[in-house]
């Protein structure tokens, strides 16, 4: 049961709260980092390894983490001289993982079954399985279509429903093991290139609590809420 833990970006829509932190290690609700959560959830779904990409601030984040008993994990690390993007990182450590693992971002906060994820990923033998949440947008325009200069159809204020990827993901080693190593891949890249082969990877629909804090405005609601949102969080509400 090994979890990948991409640690390695620069958290720059996130300024100024990553100017000296790495964005796994910002506080949320003033005792626990993000990685902290995420590293007892990990533990309370029967992983017990995790191998850690790290790259800006690193060093922070293994004086942090350590060999990650803490957790009950065992926590390696790989550090990225260069930016690599998102599938880029995992490619230069593959011999290290199993033949299916899960692959998830830093700074997702989420209530997702870890296990039961990378479980269906094994029985549907996808070559990826895409952790996948409902966003709904509300316009604030009425929308329209054209041809040939007319109108041919018109909403007013529309509120469009579509699947976005929350971060986390299931692969296989054998998957990824055609792809060049250190170069820039990202997971964008992966889907394309699977999608025009005809291997299709699979979608897992969630629809509990998902946050990515990316922007200063996520970090806000997800202090805000974290009381409210401390029995969904962590393992029987409490750290260990």
């Amino acid at each position: 049961m090994h979890a990948v833990i991409l640690a390695g970006g620069r958290g720059v829509r996130l300024r100024p709260y990553t100017t000296a932190l790495p964005k796994p290690l910002v506080p949320i609700g003033e005792e626990y980092a993000i990685l902290d959560i995420i590293l007892q959830q990990l533990r309370a779904h029967g992983f017990d390894q995790a191998t850690l990409a790290i790259g800006h601030l690193g060093s922070l984040i293994q004086a942090f983490v350590g060999d990650g008993s803490k957790w009950g994990i065992r926590v390696d690390y790989a550090e990225e001289e260069t930016p690599l993007s998102t599938i880029g990182p995992i490619l230069n450590f593959l011999d290290r993982l199993p033949e299916d693992f899960l692959v998830m971002n830093g700074d997702v906060l989420t209530d997702l079954d870890y296990l039961a994820l990378l479980e269906h990923h094994r029985e549907a033998k996808a070559p990826l399985t895409v952790a996948t949440y409902q966003r709904q947008v509300k316009i604030d325009f009425g929308t329209l279509e054209t041809s040939d200069g007319r109108i041919t159809s018109f909403v007013e204020k529309p509120t469009l429903a579509y699947g976005v990827s929350m971060g986390v993901y299931a692969m296989s080693r054998k998957t990824l093991a055609p792809y060049p190593r250190n170069v820039p891949f990202g997971l964008d890249d992966l889907v394309l290139d699977l999608l025009a082969r005809g291997d299709l990877p699979c979608s897992y629909d969630f629809g509990g609590y998902w946050l990515d804090i990316g922007r200063p405005d996520d970090y806000d609601e997800a202090n805000a809420s974290f009381e409210k949102l401390r029995s969904v969080l962590l393992p029987s509400g409490e750290a260990k």
